[in-house]
């Protein structure tokens, strides 16, 4: 099922005090710097896109153009350019104004997850099931990989949601405990619970532990948590035994000074460069059976000649040193 926003509409110039907020508008943070600028904008060259509003009991309630409201109400401009529609149901209000800024601008996640539930709960009301990704991202036009890190956020404790909404707020060079922290953090651990269900149980604990090693900067970056979904993999992927793999992640999940890497690299960081390695020499063996004709080296470019030349010494005096020469 699919959903165009709509906006086409009576154009009126509206005085700004008869606007209300929609009351399902996801959006919920607005960086004063973001404001500021549009504020500029704004003063400097008027509305240039009508805002788009609905009408119901006589009231004018915003669809899309909230941020150009609120900068008009502060410049105190008398009217305000805006497309007038028919009230839509509370699912297809929600889905325009998703649509409206998939096409636009791109939401904090926050933003996004905070609505989707309700879309969610209303299909579920009018088609008589669960909606797929495929589902909820033909309705909002977002992508799917945009849906799963919202089912992310949707699926944390409301002290984290709390500390997320704190973070938005703050302009982006300020946020230290961000959307893609946290993002990148559940989604690590849904991985290892996934493969280690022991680790199930204590996920709070864990949480708080890799947050203030976070904060500690024992954790530098929002990308280590991936080594820790590595790390469960290679249990069934790299054949790594399961209590090797345990034994670091256990350290990691404990306050100490013990970091992602320090564990990604004593358990199982040979063997993803061996696997990494076996890739490489297959695709040299390849290389080689595709050249024609057999044995003319001819054509072959010089430096890779000696590339290769010295890549048979390095593998002669390994294989000997190993015994297997």
């Amino acid at each position: 099922m699919s959903r165009s926003a709509k906006t086409s509409g009576t154009l009126k110039h509206l005085s700004p005090e008869l606007l209300e907020p929609n009351p399902e508008n996801p959006r919920i943070v607005f960086r004063q710097e973001e404001m500021e600028s549009l504020m500029i904008s704004i003063d400097n060259f008027g509305i240039q896109v009508p805002l788009t509003v609905y009408i119901d009991n006589g009231r004018y309630f915003l669809l899309d153009g909230e941020r150009r409201w609120r900068c008009a109400k502060k410049l105190n401009l008398e009217t305000v350019p805006a497309l007038v529609q028919p009230k839509p149901s509370e699912f297809d209000n929600l889905v325009l104004m998703y649509n409206i800024h998939a096409l636009r601008e791109q939401w904090d996640y926050y933003t996004i997850a905070s609505k989707l539930e309700r879309v969610i709960s209303l299909f579920e009301e009018e088609h008589d099931r669960h909606p797929t990704e495929i589902d909820l991202s033909e309705l909002t036009g977002l992508s799917r990989g945009a849906i799963r890190r919202c089912y992310l956020l949707i699926d944390l404790p409301n002290e984290f949601k709390v500390q997320i909404l704190e973070e938005l707020n703050l302009p982006k060079s300020q946020q230290k405990l961000s959307e893609d922290f946290f993002i990148e953090m559940e989604r690590s651990l849904k991985t290892v619970c996934a493969r280690l269900p022991q680790y199930s149980g204590s996920v709070g604990e864990i949480r708080e532990v890799l947050i203030q090693k976070f904060k500690d900067k024992i954790i530098p970056a929002v990308t280590d948590f991936r080594q820790l979904s590595k790390m469960a993999t290679a249990i069934e992927g790299l054949k790594i035994p399961e209590t090797h793999v345990v034994s670091a992640l256990d350290r990691i999940f404990t306050s100490n000074t013990y970091s992602i890497k320090k564990g990604f690299d004593e358990a199982v960081s040979f063997e993803y460069e061996e696997k990494k390695v076996s890739r490489y020499a297959f695709s040299l063996i390849e290389f080689f059976e595709d050249i024609e004709p057999k044995g003319n080296l001819s054509h072959i470019d010089k430096d890779l000649i000696s590339a290769l030349k010295q890549l048979h010494r390095q593998l002669g005096a390994f294989l000997s040193e190993k015994g297997q020469a």
